[in-house]
């Protein structure tokens, strides 16, 4: 290995090309052999020969790319949008772990721009534009941002998530949004950069992403305690804020987390919003 390179992974599994120049090679098939991964490059060695892909020249993580039945039948494989538009899959044998590590090889301690809260509890911030530093742990982003402060976005906890063209810094550029939560509240979080690396950890986001139905049948009732929550107030001053009974405030609790809307953190009812809620609350709050 060249000066600075460390391994990461090297485990054993198969790859295929599946488009070169852009064409689909509908005759593809799997070949097995040795999978190293480096923080530098990632080498694919089989009988045949040794194909050597360095880091910089993937250009996303695309999803499945089934070019015939012989590839379909693999489920766990990463997709590997290259510059030269060819398309290379890659199935270790533990594709999980692989795919994590390759993930964090890819954007480990890479810089970008995030603006946190830009958004909390429903309310746009004046938060500003700040550089960030990327730290991709086992089921979470983590940024430690320049003026001291560290965000941490837990996949599963993704509520919603879009890109937006937005003024960074004076400039137009394309920005993540992602939602999450943050001590029981509701914030979201800007980030943009470089395109590339923007668009691997826009992959990475949307992989965590909450799967939401928004069509969930709500009484009247049910969504101004969503919306309550949402907005920050607690589950003890739900009765008060909204004028209810307290035995009507419970029902409407248990029927929130029987459609897995709210969980309970503890007995007495506390409650939070998980994802799934957050994402409802917000699409309420934006039909009023």
């Amino acid at each position: 290995m060249s000066e600075g390179e460390r391994k990461i992974v090297d485990t054993r599994g198969k790859f295929t090309q599946v488009v070169k120049d852009g064409r689909e090679l509908n005759d593809a098939e799997w070949t097995g052999g040795r999978i190293l991964l480096s923080n530098k490059r990632l080498v694919l060695a089989s009988n045949s020969g040794k194909r050597t892909i360095p880091l910089p020249k993937i250009q996303s993580l695309e999803g499945r790319t089934d070019v015939n039945q012989l590839v379909a039948k693999v489920s766990g494989y990463v997709s590997l949008q290259l510059a030269s538009n060819d398309v290379v899959l890659v199935s270790a044998e533990d594709s999980e772990s692989f795919e994590r590590m390759l993930y964090r090889a890819l954007l480990d301690r890479t810089v970008i721009l995030a603006r946190h809260p830009a958004v909390e509890g429903g309310v746009v911030t004046d938060a500003e534009w700040e550089k960030a530093r990327l730290k991709i742990e086992e089921n979470a982003v983590a940024l430690a941002v320049a003026d001291g402060s560290f965000v941490e976005i837990d996949l599963d906890d993704i509520g919603s998530m879009e890109t937006n063209e937005r003024s960074v810094n004076d400039e137009k550029r394309r920005v993540i949004e992602v939602e999450h939560s943050e001590e029981g509240t509701s914030v979201q979080t800007y980030i943009s950069g470089a395109q590339r690396r923007c668009t691997i950890l826009e992959t990475l986001l949307k992989k965590g992403k909450s799967q939401t139905e928004i069509g969930v049948d709500l009484t009247e009732r049910q969504n101004e305690v969503l919306m309550a929550l949402y907005s920050g107030v607690s589950p003890f001053e739900i009765p008060d804020f909204l004028g209810m009974d307290v035995d009507e405030v419970e029902e409407v609790f248990d029927r929130l987390i029987e459609l897995d809307i709210i969980e309970e953190i503890r007995v007495r009812r506390e409650v939070a919003l998980n994802a799934r809620g957050r994402n409802i609350a917000s699409e309420a709050m934006n039909d009023n």
